[in-house]
Order: C-alpha cells, then sequence, then structure tokens
C-alpha cells in the first residue's frame, strides 16, 4: 500500500509542476543520500522547482539488515540477546524555499523548509531471559518499529558544475513519534520479564539518548511516545 502512495505522490507532483525541460530549464533533479551507506541505508530523492524560490522532493529509501556497522545485543544480568539486525523502508516529503532566486529553474545556494519522514523496520530479538527463581526462558521478538517525524529544516545546496552539486542539510530539529510493536514466537513468558525488558529498551543506545519510556506489559505488546529530533544529511545531486 505504501508503495502505490509513493507511486501517487511522484503523478502528483508531475501534474503539478510539469513543464517542458530544455538545456536552459532544468527544473528537475534526483539524488542519494549517502551519510547511511556505511550502515547499508541509502535513499533516492526527486527535487521539482517551481516559481522562482521554491521546490518540492519526495524520495524513498532502503535499509538492509546487515550493514559494515554491528548493533550489539543487550547485555544485562537476567536478560541477554543476540545482535540486533533491522531491515525496513522510508519515505520523505519535503517543501523548500531557496533564498537565490532560481537561474534557468535549477535550485542552489541556501535554503529553508520543512520536512515529513516515515520509517518501518522489523527485526527479530533473540535472547535468553533468567526469571528471579534462576528459570531460563528462551524466547524470539518478531518486532516493528514505525516511525514518523516532522520539523524545519536548513541547509546549503553547492553546485560543482552544471548538472552536479552537493545539498548539504544542516539543521533539521522536530518532533518524532515513535511505535513498537512485539509478537512472541516463542514460549510464554513469565510477567517479570517485561519490567526488565522496559529497563533494557530504555537503556539500550539510541533509546538511551532520547530519554524513551516503554510500557509494554503482558497484556500490552505495543509502546507508543513522543520525543525530539534532529535530522541532517549529505547527497549529491544531479540535475536534467
Amino acid at each position: 500500500m505504501r508503495y502505490y502512495i509513493l507511486i501517487m505522490i511522484f503523478i502528483f507532483c508531475q501534474i503539478s509542476f510539469g513543464q517542458d525541460n530544455n538545456q536552459k530549464n532544468r527544473a528537475n533533479e534526483i539524488g542519494l543520500e549517502t551519510i547511511g551507506i556505511v550502515d547499508a541505508q541509502f535513499m533516492l530523492t526527486y527535487e521539482r522547482s517551481f516559481g522562482k524560490h521554491w521546490t518540492g522532493l519526495i524520495g524513498y529509501g532502503r535499509k538492509a539488515e546487515k550493514g559494515l556497522l554491528n548493533t550489539s545485543g543487550i547485555d544485562r544480568e537476567r536478560l541477554k540477546t543476540d545482535g540486533v539486525g533491522y531491515d525496513g523502508h522510508k519515505l520523505l516529503i519535503e517543501g523548500r524555499y531557496y533564498i537565490k532566486e532560481f537561474v534557468g529553474m535549477r535550485s542552489t545556494g541556501f535554503y529553508v523548509g520543512i520536512y515529513s519522514k516515515f520509517s518501518n523496520y522489523n527485526s527479530n530479538l533473540n535472547g535468553i531471559y533468567t526469571s528471579s527463581d534462576s528459570e531460563d526462558f528462551n524466547f524470539l521478538l518478531d518486532t516493528e518499529v514505525n516511525v514518523t517525524s516532522i520539523g524545519l529544516m536548513v541547509g546549503y545546496k553547492l553546485p560543482l558544475s552544471n548538472r552536479f552539486a552537493i545539498d548539504f542539510l544542516i539543521a533539521g530539529p522536530g518532533t518524532v513519534n515513535y511505535k513498537l510493536s512485539f509478537q512472541n514466537k516463542s514460549e510464554e513468558l513469565p510477567d517479570e520479564f517485561y519490567e526488565d525488558l522496559n529497563e533494557a529498551l530504555e537503556n539500550y543506545g539510541i533509546f538511551d539518548i532520547i530519554n524513551a519510556d516503554f510500557d509494554f506489559n503482558p497484556n500490552k505488546r505495543e509502546s507508543i511516545f513522543n520525543s525530539l529530533s534532529f535530522r541532517y544529511a549529505i547527497s549529491f545531486k544531479f540535475n536534467f
């Protein structure tokens, strides 16, 4: 379903912003974000200029399960897991205002704007839990993470030639909503497992940084919370 939404957005952009292009009037630009490549992430973008200062941008990205950087698992006294690998996709929508008036419809220089980003990731959390009475439980959790963020941004697009440019998204402060859910694919777990899982996740990696508040319990396999976010990116662009 989300792939159809992406296709419809492309069609909308073409209809809304469409016009004839020639050598002196190139309003289209495709790009590749490069920061996430070492972690098996990539995002392709399409940007279209219209008017004298405005552009619209859409992007689609993928995250493969294994990259050059490995994410360690949870390692606590009673709760231990294997390394955490995840895969999924990302959808990005931006509206930009460039300070400098377009020349030949090409967007360059400083810009400000707004963005909305949606990410969906899936992972299997495999490990062992030791209860308070020293009983061991092997578990396998099929997890899903949905992340929706909106915010403002400021950046600079540096032209390298008539066709190529580097786009620096310098700052992108915003708010983000996290929705985490899981299904237990193994034996039934004791109630105390969920308390220890909540504590372990709240002190794990990025969740510790954003001060996450998890409330999983035996009857609730979903946790939702909000936080502040900060986005940045570097992209190589080709104008046509």
